[in-house]
């Protein structure tokens, strides 16, 4: 029941979030710093927009108010949408099968590079951003469209939430998810069709540069080495406690971690990257 309850609480927190959040300013509204500015026109130095992917049960306002002004203040051109909409629309996106979410992102990301001009973009996901571009890179033509791919909450084995998937597989509570509109809670379950699919051969492919950051205080990626990818010359695996051993966020502290924000930075534009700074920041296990 402690699982469970730990479970609900965090889905309970991402969804209060996007409400809140969306009381003040629709799901769909461009900020007004910069991020989705369709006027953006990409720098010399950083030539590639940035497009973030939120996670399940998030959307593209709420899982980046951080992680998003830092970008464009750093002088990036920022875009997100939220995908994957069911029955709660624009407040909690990411529910739907995630082979769609991707066909999303596709289409998504050539509108970002028709709007800037831009050969190529930058992707930045946490949690399911991470599962789902993996996806449009390997399957739906991205990896020809990505220069650098950064995750952070990455999965892209699927997650037993502390014992809950094994559960939900044993009393056949699938169909029941599926059932309220989350596609995305099926495919994460270890062994999905879905997740199959995407681990038939190595996740990441030639030709985008893969960053994939996890922390071991992870309670919804679990374990959270579901996160890390396969060696290969265009792969970089980060634990976040390896960098900073001051660092106890949670899945969800990730998208607020000054940490994350300098290692994103960081693996987007090495040349001109700075030296990391550890600093002490939890969200208690949240």
């Amino acid at each position: 029941m402690a699982k469970l309850r730990t479970f609900l609480t965090v889905l309970l927190l991402s969804v209060l979030a996007s409400t809140t959040l969306t009381t003040t300013a629709s799901a769909e509204t461009a900020p007004s710093s910069g991020w989705n500015y369709w006027s953006c026109r990409p720098s010399t130095a950083h030539p590639e927009p940035v497009v973030l992917v939120h996670g399940m049960g998030a959307n593209h306002w709420d899982n980046f108010l951080t992680l998003a002004p830092t970008l464009r203040a750093n002088g990036y051109c920022v875009y997100s949408q939220t995908y994957g909409k069911t029955l709660l629309g624009g407040l909690a996106g990411g529910l739907a099968p995630m082979a769609d979410s991707a066909a999303e992102l596709s289409t998504f990301v050539d509108r970002v590079r028709a709007a800037t001009g831009a050969a190529k973009v930058d992707v930045v996901g946490h949690s399911e951003g991470t599962t789902v571009p993996a996806y449009y890179m390997k399957y739906l033509g991205g990896a020809a469209k990505v220069d650098d791919f950064v995750g952070f909450g990455s999965n892209f084995k699927g997650t037993t939430l502390n014992g809950l998937a094994t559960l939900a597989e044993a009393l056949k509570l699938q169909g029941l998810l599926t059932g309220v509109g989350c596609g995305a809670c099926t495919d994460y379950l270890p062994g999905s069709a879905f997740l199959a699919r995407l681990n038939d051969g190595p996740v990441a492919v030639p030709g985008p540069t893969y960053t994939s950051i996890v922390t071991r205080y992870d309670t919804v990626v679990t374990p959270y080495t579901s996160g890390l990818l396969a060696p290969a010359p265009n792969v970089t695996n980060i634990v976040l406690q390896d960098k900073c051993g001051l660092d106890s966020a949670g899945h969800l502290g990730l998208a607020i971690d000054p940490n994350i924000a300098q290692l994103v930075l960081n693996r987007l534009d090495p040349e001109g990257s700075k030296p990391f700074r550890c600093r002490p920041f939890t969200t208690l296990g949240i």
